[in-house]
């Protein structure tokens, strides 16, 4: 009589183990399905070039002239093959370069002095923290702040200024306040017959326009122009619009020359290497940022004084919940809002990804906010852009209400907008 036991048992091995490598083959397909977008990703963002990096639509434009640069953290170079494109500068032929420390080295090309925006050359300073006039202990070149004593350039401090080169990175907020030191120093160079050069970066929310139009009469630092909180350009374009539109001093326009990037659409996915500013350490808080930066306005801390800035906001007089977080001095946050206090509210850090702005965490928080607690501060107007939608949401409209009110404002932005834009 036939044993059938051990075909069983050596079917169901054979059985088991075609199964296991079937799946295993599966999953080893996943992961380089995902590898390779992966792969892609990475030549996507590979292939857009800053302007800083286009070298040589810039370098014939500077040679032989005394040169300002209003620059900060962000204004470098990716790796450069110097040997190619800059054989009289020394060291070793590949490096990550600032592009001031490369110019400074550059034969033929005089760098006189830099002028250093919000936060500082070197980025470190805290928000709406006062900037002292220095000397920069790596160049030795002086160092003139726009974010001290004036926001300005003096005539004084560009006399024997050939040209000014401004290379800074925006996150296309209109509270982001390198829009604003963009419109003084194009201001001032109109005013003393200086051309200016905007070395185009991307914007990481360029993919969109929303929110509250500025009302003029409450133009400030944190805002200077008619535009939506989000403008969807970059600050190449930006400046063409301020031109454009005349909103210099007295309508005068500033020689204007920007040198644009390559392979960018505002559809362009763009990692930022580098915090543009202190409180804004990764892709997730830049995106956060427009809808969270309502509440620099208010008495709710958005993230300061933690490692997650601009991806969640909370206070200690919301009631108790399952999340909670207790702000400390850090860097770029030398006073954060309810500091060393136990807040509790909300973590976004697994948020989707924006393409609007999000109203809805600025109304929670108000209706979380006991009456008893002071919720708008001075500053709310300003950085909403008007007395309007403080006023919407004290009288309880919903975030689709006040979004609706947006709309005419917005659609006759993105009218003009359309004259200023170099990227599809």
């Amino acid at each position: 009589m036939i044993n059938f036991k051990p075909f069983k048992s050596t079917y169901l091995i054979l059985f088991l183990s075609l199964n296991f490598q079937l799946i295993s083959c599966a999953q080893k397909s996943q992961l380089k399905s995902e590898k390779v977008k992966e792969l892609k990703v990475k030549e996507t963002q590979a292939e857009i070039k800053t302007a800083a990096d286009r070298i040589s639509l810039y370098l014939k434009l500077l040679k032989g002239k005394n040169v300002a640069i209003v620059a900060n953290q962000t204004s470098v170079l990716s790796v450069l093959q110097r040997a190619e494109v800059a054989p009289n500068v020394m060291g070793s032929k590949e490096v990550t370069h600032h592009l001031v420390d490369y110019l400074h080295t550059y034969n033929g090309i005089n760098i006189q002095k830099v002028f250093a925006p919000e936060h500082g050359f070197r980025g470190k300073a805290d928000a709406a923290e006062h900037i002292k006039d220095g000397i920069d202990t790596k160049t030795g070149l002086p160092i003139l702040s726009l974010h001290g004593k004036s926001k300005k350039p003096s005539a004084e401090q560009l006399k024997g200024v050939d040209v000014v080169v401004f290379d800074i990175q925006d996150v296309g907020a209109r509270f982001y306040t390198y829009i604003s030191s963009l419109h003084f120093v194009m201001e001032a160079c109109a005013e003393n017959g200086i051309p200016i050069i905007i070395l185009d970066r991307p914007n990481p929310n360029g993919h969109y326009v929303d929110g509250p139009v500025l009302e003029m009469k409450h133009s400030s630092f944190v805002g200077k122009h008619p535009v939506p909180l989000v403008y969807g350009m970059t600050i190449g374009e930006y400046g063409q619009m301020i031109n454009g539109e005349k909103w210099l001093k007295n309508g005068i326009q500033a020689d204007l020359t920007v040198i644009p990037l390559e392979n960018y659409t505002h559809n362009s996915e763009y990692h930022l290497a580098i915090r543009p500013s202190p409180n804004l350490p990764n892709d997730k808080s830049i995106n956060l940022y427009p809808s969270l930066g309502f509440f620099e306005g208010t008495t709710i801390n958005a993230g300061r004084g933690t490692e997650f800035q601009f991806q969640r906001y909370g206070a200690p007089f919301f009631e108790k919940s399952d999340f909670s977080y207790t702000p400390n001095p850090n860097f770029g946050a030398k006073y954060p809002k309810h500091k060393g206090k136990l807040c509790y509210g909300v973590d976004l850090s697994t948020t989707e990804k924006l393409s609007s702005v999000n109203l809805e965490w600025l109304i929670d928080a108000y209706n979380k906010t006991p009456k008893t607690e002071k919720f708008f501060g001075k500053t709310f107007t300003i950085h909403a852009g008007n007395t309007k939608l403080q006023q919407q949401i004290e009288q309880g409209l919903t975030a689709q209400e006040i979004r609706k009110s947006w709309e005419p404002d917005l659609d006759a932005f993105k009218k003009v907008r359309e004259r200023y834009l170099i990227y599809k």
